[in-house]
């Protein structure tokens, strides 16, 4: 099986529904590209906000607003979408990605597990999601250092990992070593493909905390990059990857081989969400 996968790499605006409208623009263009699924940077329907006062004027309903004309969009051109989003569940504000499926269809929400802000609270639950016909696992930014939110969800059947992120920007090059290396790592550790969407740099405005470094990319189950955004442009980051080759052979050996921790991560499975 043949997938067609796009990453997005573009700059938001606090206003949700500019925001929102620029994201419309470029599902349009992924579909041009007949793309399958187009996944969008981490929190992008209002840029990457750090201001507690954003957040304490925020209205849930313009997100959901927003977010409905996202699923419309899908459910319009049949193309899966990857939203970068915020949610409120219980009174409690989460950092997520809306999982919406080929048709408009919703599979549900990832909330982001480890936190690098202090607005939201951590998500609850690791799911699995049918995309566009394949089992597919999601992390925010942040998680990307922590291998077991990729590793457990291939154990139970995902062949493809979205990764979205809002990552630190050029005032801490130091990192970029580690953001080169830690998507290429989650990918051949687990024998999986890698979608990350990433914001781009903004040489208008180099300190904002809604800008990055781009780099966004397509990663192979074996480690190599199929393709890649450079720093700065606004673009669609495409390739077509064959599902056979994401065996997830790397991950099941860590349950399969004679080994310490084999007990505890086929325990640890039992975690992963797989809604019917």
């Amino acid at each position: 099986m043949e997938l067609k996968v796009a990453s997005c790499q573009i700059l938001t605006y606090p206003d949700i529904e500019k925001s929102a409208e620029k994201v419309l623009t470029w599902i349009d263009r992924a579909k041009l590209e007949n793309a399958d699924v187009v996944t969008f940077p981490e929190a992008c329907l209002c840029g990457y906000q750090i201001d507690q006062e954003y957040w304490d004027n925020a209205e849930p309903e313009t997100f959901l607003r927003a977010e409905e004309r996202v699923i419309e969009c899908s459910r319009n051109l049949n193309i899966a979408v990857i939203l970068g989003t915020a949610h409120w569940h219980e009174g409690r504000l989460f950092n997520s990605l809306l999982v919406i499926d080929k048709g408009g269809v919703v599979r549900g929400r990832y909330a982001k597990t480890h936190l690098a802000e202090k607005w939201p609270v951590p998500g609850t639950h690791i799911p699995v999601y049918s995309v566009a016909g394949v089992e597919s696992c999601f992390i925010i930014c942040h998680d990307i250092r922590y291998p077991e939110l990729v590793r457990l969800p291939v154990l139970a059947g995902a062949q493809v990992c979205y990764f979205c992120s809002n990552e630190a920007g050029f005032s801490k090059e130091f990192k970029l070593s580690a953001y080169n290396a830690m998507p290429i790592s989650r990918a051949t550790e687990n024998s999986i493909f890698l979608v990350m969407a990433n914001v781009p740099g903004n040489l208008n405005d180099v300190k904002s905390p809604s800008q990055s470094h781009g780099n966004s990319k397509i990663v192979h189950p074996d480690g190599y990059v199929l393709a890649e955004a450079n720093h700065f442009d606004e673009r669609l980051v495409i390739a077509t990857i064959d599902l056979n080759e994401a065996n997830r052979k790397m991950a099941l050996r860590s349950v399969n081989d004679e080994n310490v921790l084999k007990d505890w991560m086929i325990e640890g499975v039992e975690l992963i969400e797989r809604p019917e």
